[in-house]
């Protein structure tokens, strides 16, 4: 029986949060935690979940994920899926997106790709898929054509490592996300899940740093563009680290980018804090790039002073970012808030850490930015394809 195993990391932000949604600038960066994905084919001819029956209804990302890359009107068959791993879930940690990228992953290695035929001269096209390059390939695209229309003599047939792309799974992902989150949701998580390292979200091409590609997304109001960049961590940071501490008070993404948004539709004057959000963002991109992490705690406590102005902090928040400020450059919740967790920046990781874990909460430490996507385990990893 054939299996194919994926896993990607967590994600945590450092500057940005919500502003991002509307266009502005932020930052996150992939951490040591992760989800790992395993797919085979179901035993009993039926949708399993970690043993049990899969509720579609219940876990939205794995449903629309088989709706794109594994639809039953094509013959696909029916998976056993098996998730693991040490992220927490609805704590502003990418949970769902690096689920979603992994859950990609696994699913395109599991059926390959077709591209086309090349004489050895012309340049090599998938005849399927979604990637920057594919056009129509953004979030809510209808895959009309998605499976190729050439004959089978001018096309074949790809497998293994060399038929999952990255990009593919953060553009699958980015769009999972934004249907579950009623149509709201930036590019950052499923884009550092994806990619992994240092992921920088801007309205516009950055400068000095690596450019991957531009996102659109179009949302009630307004079509938003995201461009995403790329960089390493600068190379003095190995002795900076993140730790993350967790209230244990669950706040989904969803309900935390609605209250914002009905907060601006009641005040529309209130938008200056979210531009604000984003010219602090400006600021520690400007600081990340030239290694100052003095700069970056400093304008990650700034953040954090206009995120608790929006509303989107939270008493439990609030008290372990206050007991990680004295060991630490700089402290502030990551993610939507309200609950979920708060990064504190460090040069004394267990300090911060026991100071954070004294005041109540659990802490995880990371790097500062971890790898992303992998494919970590396969046997006959052709599950089905379409011919």
């Amino acid at each position: 029986m054939g299996f194919v195993t994926a896993s990607a990391p967590g994600k945590c932000i450092l500057f940005g949060e919500h502003a991002v949604v509307y266009g502005h600038p932020a930052v996150a960066v992939a951490i040591d935690q992760r989800i790992s994905v395993k797919i085979q084919p179901s035993p009993n001819h039926l949708w399993l979940l970690d043993g049990s029956s899969l509720n579609m209804n219940r876990n939205p990302h794995i449903k629309g994920l088989i709706q794109k890359l594994w639809p039953k009107q094509h013959g696909a068959p029916e998976l056993s899926i098996h998730i693991e791993g040490n992220i927490p879930r609805a704590s502003g940690l990418g949970s769902s997106a690096a689920l979603s990228v992994a859950t990609a992953a696994a699913l395109r290695m599991a059926r390959g790709r077709w591209v086309s035929k090349t004489d050895g001269t012309q340049q090599q096209y998938w005849l399927e898929g979604f990637g920057s390059t594919i056009a129509n390939s953004e979030p809510y695209d209808n895959s009309s054509g998605f499976f190729a229309a050439e004959s089978q003599d001018e096309r074949y047939h790809i497998t293994g490592k060399n038929s999952v792309d990255s990009d593919e799974c953060a553009i699958l992902a980015h769009g999972v996300e934004a249907a579950v989150q009623q149509g709201r949701a930036s590019p950052m998580d499923s884009s550092t899940c994806s990619h992994g390292g240092i992921i920088i979200i801007s309205d516009v091409i950055e400068q000095g740093i690596d450019y991957l590609y531009q996102r659109t997304l179009a949302m009630k109001d307004a079509t938003r563009i995201w461009h995403i960049h790329e960089m390493s961590p600068p190379s003095d940071s190995d002795d900076v680290y993140l730790v993350i501490g967790n209230t244990g008070v669950h706040a989904p993404t969803g309900k935390q980018v609605a209250k914002v948004a009905e907060m601006l539709q009641q005040d529309p004057s209130r938008m200056k804090e979210i531009d604000t959000i984003g010219q602090i963002a400006r600021r520690g991109i400007k600081a990340l790039k030239e290694g100052d992490f003095a700069a970056v705690g400093r304008t990650m406590t700034e953040n954090q002073l206009m995120l608790s102005s929006i509303g989107v902090s939270s008493p439990e928040l609030d008290n372990l970012i206050k007991a990680a400020s004295p060991s630490s450059l700089g402290a502030k919740l990551t993610g939507a808030g309200g609950g979920g967790c708060m990064v504190a920046l460090t040069r004394n990781p267990k300090e911060t850490s026991d100071a954070i874990e004294l005041a109540g909460g659990r802490t995880l430490i990371s790097r500062l930015g971890s790898s992303g996507l992998s494919v970590d385990g396969s046997q006959n990893t052709t599950i089905w394809t379409k011919t």
